[in-house]
């Protein structure tokens, strides 16, 4: 029987039809990832375009994300209900007119306007991709799909951050918002030529009041960590009370409706928990890495945002040829091993960046170090897109499968905001230690601080952080400071794939022989 199974694995192939429905899905996932990011790596230049505070930039680079993280629940039970097609083509169009509208925004607030909007597209994309992928492509040829699917996102993750920074610097900020509708474009002709509509399930409620509490608890959950930088006010545990209370609520009522926005039943199987914890590690990570390289790349390194969307680019074949065999292995061996190599590599990339992080660290280590991160996350996310697929039911599969991104986009909500907030304590520790060698008073040093922040934030796009200007008044290394803060942050987060890597490990079965030549042709 085996032997049988093996034979059938050989021979299990994607179509022409089958392969265009998966690049038409991929693109769909693809943008959900290159819009935020290429806005992140680029707030400077926008911020400097429209005269945007300072403290605005955060929310401003988050919004869309915040948006995809409390509606994603909404999205994969609507459509289950009104159509899986029918929503995600929607959601291309409304991407193709937010982007535009971003690109003519007169002012922060338009532009703000705007981004929300895109976030119910990326909304869509995000959540009703892998539904789609889930109900259109036989189980027997999934893992395969699953690789192509990924290694769409991993070559135009690698590709759009440079060509994004080359428009900004050849033709100005406005630019950046022209290349998701491109692909979105691109997406929306594959799906309405090759996607079929799966069937609807008519006369299904919606919990209407459990998505309100869930995006409830996680809007005031972010807001309260980022509140927490200065100080646990009032401003900061209030929110966290907030969400503490609208996240129990949610809980009894997705125990107590009939059909729950949430399936909490579905946590009652671990691998399908550690699946959906790994979607949030790796999503908190990528994200805060993205802002590491954002600050320290630009402000210590003095790096521009071209220079910045070059560190994607090596190794963006590698790691699209990479995501293929990723799906080739999981239908071979099951996805727990490739899961475990992805957490492992996860783990590496950023030991290796709190172990060589300085103010004159060479380009080729953070080329390294964020090439790792890449192969890390596309090799945990694919395991984690097979585990949670094969707990969907076709008639329940928007539902199910928007778990995965659930849980990605709260840890991508909170990845900017836990490590600015990390990051911002260690740094004020170190230079307070600093001063306190040089012998000069807190308050001295607080002012000298604030006066290189301030520069920083009058000159953006102009001029980088120069770990000298203090130097040159009161002996400060703020740049030797800045750096360690780094280190220290990123040596605490590598934690986080260890302890997932330990569920993996307790946790998901290894599968036994038969079953290993079942999962290939599921």
């Amino acid at each position: 029987m085996p032997a049988a199974i093996r034979t059938r694995q050989r021979r299990a192939r994607l179509t022409w039809a089958q392969l265009a429905q998966v690049l038409g899905l991929g693109l769909a996932f693809a943008v959900t990832a290159v819009d935020p990011l290429m806005l992140s790596l680029n707030l400077t230049a926008v911020s400097h375009g429209l005269a945007v505070p300072s403290d605005k930039l955060g929310f401003l680079g988050g919004l869309a994300t915040l948006v995809i993280a409390a509606a994603v629940l909404a999205i994969g039970n609507l459509g289950d209900r009104f159509g899986l097609k029918r929503l995600l083509l929607i959601g291309f169009a409304l991407n193709v007119f937010a982007q535009l509208l971003g690109a003519v925004s007169p002012t922060y607030w338009f532009l703000l306007m705007a981004r929300f909007l895109d976030g119910l597209a990326l909304t869509a994309l995000l959540g009703l991709s892998l539904a789609l992928l889930r109900v259109a492509i036989p189980d027997e040829i999934r893992p395969i799909a699953l690789g192509i699917f990924m290694a769409t996102d991993a070559f135009l993750f690698g590709v759009t951050p440079l060509i994004g920074g080359q428009l900004v610097a050849a033709m100005g900020w406005r630019y950046l918002f022209l290349v998701t509708p491109l692909l979105a474009l691109g997406g929306l002709v594959l799906t309405i030529r090759y996607v079929a509509e799966p069937p609807v399930r008519r006369g299904t409620g919606f919990d209407v009041l459990g998505v309100v509490l869930f995006g409830c608890a996680l809007l005031c959950l972010v807001f309260g960590v980022g509140e927490l930088q200065n100080g646990f006010t009032v401003h900061a545990w209030g929110p966290l009370l907030v969400a503490a209370v609208a996240l129990i609520l949610f809980v009894i009522q997705e125990l107590r409706t009939p059909r729950p926005a949430l399936d909490l039943s579905l946590f009652r199987v671990a691998p399908f928990v550690v699946a959906a914890v790994s979607a949030l590690t790796l999503n908190f990570l990528s994200a805060g890495f993205s802002v590491v390289l954002s600050q320290f790349g630009g402000n210590v390194l003095n790096l521009s945002a071209r220079a910045i969307g070059q560190l994607y680019l090596p190794g963006t074949l590698v790691l699209a040829a990479i995501s293929v065999l990723t799906g080739r292995l999981i239908g071979r061996y099951g996805a727990r091993p490739v899961l475990l190599v992805g957490l492992i590599v996860l783990t590496t990339a950023g030991m290796v960046q709190a172990a060589t992080t300085t103010p004159t660290m060479a380009i080729w280590l953070l080329v390294l170090i964020t090439w790792l991160g890449n192969l890390g996350c596309f090799l945990t996310s694919t395991p984690v897109s097979d585990i949670v697929m094969s707990h969907a039911p076709p008639e329940k599969a928007g539902a199910v499968t928007a778990v995965q991104p659930t849980f990605g986009m709260i840890g991508y909500a909170m990845g900017p905001t836990v490590y600015i907030l990390l990051i911002n304590l260690l740094f004020q520790r170190q230079w307070l230690a600093d001063a306190e060698s040089r012998a000069l008073s807190a308050q001295q040093a607080r002012h000298d601080v604030d006066a290189v922040t301030a520069a920083m934030a009058n000159s953006p796009g102009n001029t980088g952080y120069n770990p000298n200007l203090v130097q040159q008044m009161q002996g400060l290394t703020l740049g030797v400071d800045y750096a360690n803060a780094v280190r220290i942050t990123m040596a605490l987060v590598s934690l986080l794939p260890l302890v997932v890597i330990l569920l993996t490990v307790v946790f998901v079965p290894r599968p036994r022989r038969r079953e290993a030549d079942r999962g290939a042709v599921r």
